[in-house]
């Protein structure tokens, strides 16, 4: 039935701030009804952007309103686990932000749970809609760069110096550092492209002087005919490239973050036609040879556009279509991650038992 989805946000730092509310506000379908947070910057900046949302202190104001539809968690990873189970519980289709949880049990009761429930559980994985993202996975699709040989992926960003005020990222809590936080980004888009590796082997360090946390990592995970390298630092002035693939017939290398992020960060609203274009500037480069024909220069990015999570989140609570983010494949990155950590303490190649 098309009723109106009535959302509830738990948090309102980055996530429920740039990559949540504003796509619930301006989505068909979906009311923002009510966000928690007891920050007053941020109870002022709700009550200028979304008066008619209703501010709770904590997550079970909204947990606990039998109004509220549907629960979408952006708390700290060491809550996630919690907040999903009580949401599932009480009867709410409930979506988490990455990482799903911090281990793999914790992600097997959520999807047991909802299974009973019948309830709609799914995670935040937005960067498989970013513009790098769709075309890269339009350039696997048409089989343009022949058989993959080689795929290396970064996320880098240049951090020397501690956050004024500090970041609970960056305390050394359960589901903290950057393997966590970045990690499940890019372990998503290598099994959204690739499905489960055969093995892996992995170095997470802690780089900065300072840090509590890991803020480094090199994985490898290993398929029947290429590795696929996942790469992240706090400490890369100059950033890697955003996605680098070569095939038989030739490579496509890019750099540079999709544009969504700043844009929402400064303060724009997603409803424009044109939402998510990247500039020329950063699209990626290709050189290949495809059926007699010598391609070289620059491609066209796709277009990122997070609403379209949102749109899938919609049509699938109203019954019109599956899930997009399967909860099963957002538990599939967190056994990923467990395993590299195990690889990184033991120093040793770690094989990945297939379901």
């Amino acid at each position: 039935m098309e009723k109106i989805i009535r959302t509830g946000i738990i948090g309102f730092g980055l996530s429920g701030r740039v990559f949540h509310a504003p796509f619930i506000d301006v989505t068909e379908g979906f009311e923002l009804s009510k966000i928690s947070t007891s920050n007053p910057e941020s109870v002022k900046l709700i009550g200028k952007r979304y008066p008619a949302t209703a501010i709770v202190p904590d997550g079970k104001g909204i947990i606990d309103d039998p109004d509220i539809d549907l629960v979408i968690v952006t708390s700290p990873n060491t809550a996630h686990f919690h907040w999903a189970r009580e949401a599932l519980l009480a009867g709410k289709h409930t979506v988490v932000e990455k990482p799903f949880t911090v281990t793999v049990k914790e992600a097997d009761e959520l999807i047991e749970i909802s299974r009973r429930a019948g309830k709609i559980l799914t995670v935040y994985h937005n960067r498989r809609i970013t513009s790098d993202t769709k075309t890269v996975r339009r350039l696997l699709d048409s089989n343009i760069l022949g058989n993959i040989t080689d795929y290396e992926t970064h996320f880098d960003r240049y951090r020397p110096d501690p956050r004024p005020g500090g970041a609970w990222r960056e305390d050394p809590l359960p589901g903290s550092g950057i393997f966590y936080d970045l990690g499940s980004h890019l372990i998503d888009q290598a099994l959204y492209f690739f499905g489960m590796p055969q093995a892996l082997t992995a170095d997470i360090q802690t780089q900065r002087p300072w840090a509590k946390a890991d803020d480094y990592f090199d994985v490898r995970l290993q398929y029947p005919a290429f590795t696929a390298t996942l790469k992240a630092s706090m400490l890369k002035k100059i950033p890697g490239p955003t996605y680098q693939l070569h095939g038989k017939n030739g490579s496509y290398v890019k750099y540079g973050l999709d544009v969504q992020e700043e844009k929402l960060n400064n303060g724009a609203i997603p409803d424009t036609p044109t939402w998510g274009s990247e500039p020329e500037a950063i699209w990626g480069a290709i050189d290949v040879e495809y059926k007699d024909l010598k391609i070289s220069g620059k491609i066209e990015s796709e277009r990122g556009d997070y609403r379209l999570y949102f749109s899938n989140l919609r049509d699938a609570i109203w019954g019109k279509t599956e899930i997009a983010v399967k909860p099963e494949e957002a538990r599939e990155v967190i056994r990923i991650i467990e395993l590299s950590f195990l690889s990184s303490r033991e120093k040793r190649r770690i094989e990945i038992p297939q379901r």
